[in-house]
């Protein structure tokens, strides 16, 4: 199935109810942990784990070029065309079909696919960041994809990704790209203060990678266990005195203690008059909250208006 481009250009931030793509979600989320874990396989290590997200394009979801043998390829969800697409520098192609089959079959087609292009690479099969998980190359349970959903959902990525990189270009400090975590599915930018975080007492060594600075992050994911829709997201780490009570925008934002972050319901934002400038709303009030209980110099870490 292909979509009407003219049609899905109109609506530029689509209704994305969890309950109507919830097994299409549970599919992509394991489909794009397979592709994140060969970018994550055959990447240099960055600090932060930068080297693992995947990126939003024209078309979906991109690893972005991987290097391998003196050249790169790169690994891209095309949601316009449904398609999975592996090119090379070395003038190689590979496509499959993004349709419904069971997580197990993919990865079979996908790392053959490897493989035919002299791409070898080992991944550890087992999920990560879900409940109950099950090795890639046995699971038969998830097995949905519609089309629709799908481009829906990058749609909403597409919508997002323009704002956080609006807000990030305020930031003159260290920041993250636009960043898509295959392992929690969300999108996500974050802010550095440049100093480094007290260690987090029985943190394992992926957490701690993550937050050895002081952060202030925010995203957008489908919705799930606390949150039952979508929503964004924002949050301090560590997170500073008073935080919770702080004041934030829009009224409609509230602090949800058990996740110890700030949320924004998605439906909030895409149903009001300007989408953007609520979301960068919450953006920057949120980021306020924690740069100034968290006494971060503001001065030097932000963009001069001129």
């Amino acid at each position: 199935m292909q979509i009407d481009i003219s049609r899905a250009d109109q609506d530029v931030w689509p209704q994305l109810p969890l309950a109507a793509w919830q097994d299409t979600y549970s599919t992509l989320h394991m489909w794009t942990q397979i592709v994140g874990k060969v970018r994550l396989a055959l990447s240099p290590r960055l600090n932060h784990w930068w080297e693992v997200p995947l990126y939003v394009n024209a078309v979906g979801l991109t690893t972005s070029p991987i290097p391998y043998a003196g050249g790169i390829f790169e690994v891209q969800f095309d949601f316009i065309h449904n398609r999975l697409l592996i090119q090379t520098s070395h003038f190689v192609t590979k496509t499959l079909a993004l349709e419904p089959r069971s997580v197990a079959d993919f990865y079979r087609e996908f790392m053959a696919a490897l493989a035919s292009l002299g791409i070898e690479v080992k991944i550890w099969k087992m999920p990560v960041e879900i409940p109950n998980p099950v090795p890639f190359d046995r699971d038969t349970q998830h097995a949905s994809y519609d089309a629709e959903y799908a481009n829906r959902f990058w749609r909403v990525l597409v919508a997002c990704d323009a704002v956080f990189k609006e807000f990030r270009a305020g930031f003159i400090g260290k920041s993250s790209p636009s960043h898509f975590f295959w392992g929690s599915f969300d999108l996500a930018v974050t802010r550095f203060s440049g100093r480094r975080a007290p260690q987090r007492a029985g943190a394992d060594p992926i957490t701690q990678e993550a937050y050895s600075h002081e952060v202030i992050s925010a995203g957008w994911w489908p919705g799930g266990g606390e949150m039952q829709d979508a929503a964004f997201y924002a949050y301090a780490a560590p997170e500073p005195a008073g935080f919770m009570q702080h004041p934030i925008h829009p009224v409609q934002a509230f602090y949800h203690p058990q996740l110890r972050e700030f949320l924004l319901s998605y439906d909030d934002v895409r149903q009001s008059t300007s989408p953007r400038a609520m979301l960068l709303e919450f953006l920057q009030s949120t980021y306020e909250a924690g740069a100034d209980l968290g006494k971060w110099d503001r001065k030097e870490l932000e963009k001069t208006a001129t």
